[in-house]
């Protein structure tokens, strides 16, 4: 028979779980409605977010513009791959980019590519030139047709429709200040911040938590659980004058994706659909994800999601100056401004309009997304370079994929 101080410890120990299972429940039911829901819920980023984030459609039309397959057998300069994966961290964040070889120290090991890429928490590696396919493999339980989400190389799309803004007039100069189309930002020392501040992240604004070094109340975790994006955008802060030095910072995406809406009048997502998801071919629907069904705001420093097939198309759109079958979809005096080496409005030289430089190889330049999703863009070996994974891996990835570059023969 029980005594009374156990039956008590019982008692106790049942209404804890009680407790804590209804707090479960409550957490896992309120995520689309409640930023600490899914900070509780959820805890850090993940490859497979895009099934917890409502979404908006992005429809594709005809698959117009194909690549052709790629053989059963790559070419010799894609069998094999040499990285470094003892090296340390980099020193500071330009040296991937400037470096020759990306990274300081540790041994050279080379693999087999396929057996690197494997290993690496890859889903899916791509490399195309031209309309030809020369490399499509999938990992880690992926395929053809799995849906991958671009994390921050939605960043780059947003530039593209920002370049489509300008020609169409609804957005009048990237010179333009930003209290023009957001007058909410107005008198709380945001009034000379332009538009080309924002694509090049030197806005000033206040912005902590990158890579979630600031916890679940830093910024960077803020911009990507909030159910309330656009109220949260409108209480950004100045830090410092804009233009004098370059920072990481998701609110100069989310006001950028917030000045799109206003001078369309139209979801992000919808624009991307007309102007660029259809116009390029893509092979299947996309879809960009929400920060809540309530507030209906597309996530627009992450999100976007699709087959990595239809990401490689958009490297090409690039690759091509813009223009598919003739038609020109991008304007070609933007893809080559927000592409190339500039330091006269910002001091960063690798980083122009939400497209990453690679300084170390002049005219090349990429996307980047959270747990190394790239699109690495070539246009001296008319390359386009493709790569989603579940995590990052050991490997630096810009070294990596330039020397894979570098190995490629010229057309």
């Amino acid at each position: 028979m029980l005594t009374r101080r156990p039956r008590r410890i019982l008692t106790v120990l049942a209404v804890l779980v009680v407790v804590v299972g209804a707090l479960f429940v409550a957490v896992e039911t309120t995520t689309d409605r409640f930023y600490l829901s899914r900070v509780l819920a959820w805890h850090g980023a993940d490859y497979q977010d895009w099934q917890r984030f409502p979404s908006r459609p992005v429809p594709t039309g005809p698959d117009g513009n194909p690549f052709r397959p790629a053989p059963a057998t790559p070419p010799p300069w894609l069998q094999t791959v040499t990285g470094h994966p003892d090296a340390p961290p980099p020193a500071d964040e330009r040296e991937p980019w400037v470096t020759e070889g990306g990274q300081r120290g540790g041994a050279a090991v080379t693999e087999p590519l396929d057996e690197y890429m494997a290993n690496s928490g890859t889903t899916a590696f791509l490399v195309a030139r031209d309309d030809q396919l020369l490399y499509e493999r999938y990992y880690n339980g992926s395929g053809h047709d799995a849906t991958q989400t671009s994390f921050s190389m939605a960043k780059s799309f947003i530039s593209a429709l920002v370049g489509i803004a300008v020609e169409q007039g609804r957005i009048r100069s990237v010179d333009d200040p930003v209290v023009r189309y957001v007058p909410e930002l107005a008198g709380r020392g945001m009034d000379t911040m332009t538009i080309r501040n924002l694509l090049t992240m030197s806005s000033g604004l206040a912005f902590s938590g990158e890579d979630g070094a600031g916890g679940p109340f830093g910024d960077d975790a803020k911009i990507y659980y909030t159910p309330q994006l656009r109220k949260l955008a409108l209480q950004v802060q100045a830090a410092s004058p804009p233009g004098q030095h370059w920072q990481y910072n998701d609110y100069d995406t989310v006001l950028m994706g917030l000045i799109l809406e206003r001078t369309t009048g139209r979801p992000v997502a919808s624009l991307l659909s007309d102007e660029i998801w259809k116009p390029m071919g893509a092979e299947a629907d996309g879809s960009w994800s929400l920060d809540s069904t309530a507030d209906g705001f597309e996530k627009m420093a992450s999100g976007i999601n699709g087959r990595a097939v239809d990401f490689a198309k958009f490297g090409r759109l690039f690759l091509d100056g813009g223009r598919v079958n003739g038609r020109q979809v991008v304007p070609g005096d933007w893809v080559r401004e927000s592409t190339k080496i500039d330091t006269t409005t910002d001091p960063a030289d690798f980083y122009q309009y939400f497209w990453w430089i690679d300084v170390a190889r002049p005219g090349r330049y990429m996307a980047v997304g959270n747990l190394g999703q790239f699109i690495y863009v070539v246009p001296d070996k008319h390359l386009v370079i493709v790569r989603f994974g579940e995590r990052f891996g050991a490997q630096q990835w810009t070294p990596l994929l330039r020397s894979i570059a570098d190995a490629a023969p010229r057309p």
